[in-house]
């Protein structure tokens, strides 16, 4: 079987990540080159490796680009439609870490632009693998929660004022945004593929604790088309350290708690039609297996059976592209003071905005 080259574009914090995903939870896998505008960064990362370290795209592409095959985009979010402009002719299939992009302008240009080439394109939400939301969906789409009545995330992080020094591009508005676009667009995006298509929302924000451009605490209340509520609570101020990543899933007949720092562990499971498998499911399927990275691991082997089978991902751009518009719409609530209703073209909403 022919081994995976990937090829990873952007060597910080989070290529880390992708770099011990790729080489201790894929079989036959290999990364084969780093780039970086910093050259002493892709350096770094190529040395002690197979790998070559390249400054610019297109001296990537031009040298060993017919051995590439998944090219994973980990840069900051706002230079992610560039990446992909200069990608995208390639034809080779594309990993963006989450956001899909800063601007719903961009992210439709992302789309129409993979859609004319021929390039999939995947998103990375990998918390929809870890195992307890995995039981949470089975449950879901077999009807076991009946009406939904709420949904509700909550992020309650620590990111201090070194996290945001260590890197210009973060909590602005240009590159990063916030909470809800960094941190909590994993919890953004769960909740909503639990809970279904938003009908509006209103939400707030405000800086405490650091100095950025933009919020480190919000909360949010939306309106699902199906009727039910939600609630959205993140802050990267929590003090003196990390309390939880979760979301609470409650409808007629059963509820759900998923907690733990990253919606990792099952805290409650009741369902009113009792199956055999609910007085395991704390035992067997309540966190996920030991390991770093295990979440991300099953995100990239989804992506590489969909390119090899030519399926569809369980999170390509079109999913990515749902949640970034819920986040702007956030920011345009916190902008307006109003209830935004979505399907909205944002007008006072900063992200990707100098």
């Amino acid at each position: 079987m022919k081994k995976i080259n990937f090829a990873l574009v952007g060597c910080g914090s989070i290529a880390k990540k992708h770099v011990h995903v790729i080489n201790n939870y894929l079989d036959n896998a290999e990364i084969i080159a780093f780039c970086d505008k910093a050259p002493e960064r892709a350096q770094k990362f190529a040395e002690n490796s197979n790998a070559q370290a390249f400054s610019n795209i297109q001296q990537m592409m031009d040298t060993i680009g017919d051995k590439i095959d998944i090219i994973n985009i980990l840069t900051p979010s706002g230079i992610h439609a560039q990446n992909v402009s200069e990608l995208v002719e390639y034809g080779k299939p594309l990993i963006i870490e989450k956001p899909i992009a800063l601007k719903l302008e961009e992210a439709d240009k992302i789309l129409r632009t993979c859609d004319v080439n021929g390039v999939k394109i995947f998103v990375v939400h990998q918390n929809r693998y870890n195992m307890p939301i995995i039981k949470a969906r089975e449950a879901f789409e077999q009807g076991r929660f009946g009406k939904l009545v709420m949904g509700t995330v909550r992020l309650r992080w620590k990111r201090d004022q070194a996290y945001y020094d260590a890197a210009d591009w973060r909590g602005t508005w240009a590159y990063d945004g916030g909470v809800y676009t960094n941190q909590a667009s994993h919890h953004i995006d769960m909740l909503t593929w639990f809970m279904g298509d938003v009908e509006s929302v209103k939400a707030v924000a405000t800086t405490r604790l650091v100095n950025i451009e933009c919020e480190d605490t919000g909360a949010a209340i939306l309106r699902f088309t199906n009727g039910a509520l939600g609630v959205i609570e993140a802050t990267t101020a929590t003090r003196p350290k990390d309390l939880e990543g979760s979301i609470s899933i409650l409808g007629e007949k059963g509820s759900v708690v998923i907690g733990g720092f990253f919606m990792n562990e099952m805290n409650t499971w009741e369902f009113e039609d009792h199956q055999p498998e609910d007085d395991i499911i704390m035992e067997k399927y309540g966190n996920n297996p030991e390991g770093w990275g295990y979440n991300l691991g099953e995100y990239l082997k989804d992506a590489i059976n969909s390119i090899k089978t030519d399926k569809a991902g369980l999170v390509d751009g079109l999913e990515g592209r749902k949640s970034l518009e819920l986040i702007s719409a956030i920011y345009e609530s916190i902008e307006t003071g109003n209830e935004i209703h979505l399907r909205f073209k944002p007008q006072k909403c900063k992200l990707g905005i100098l």
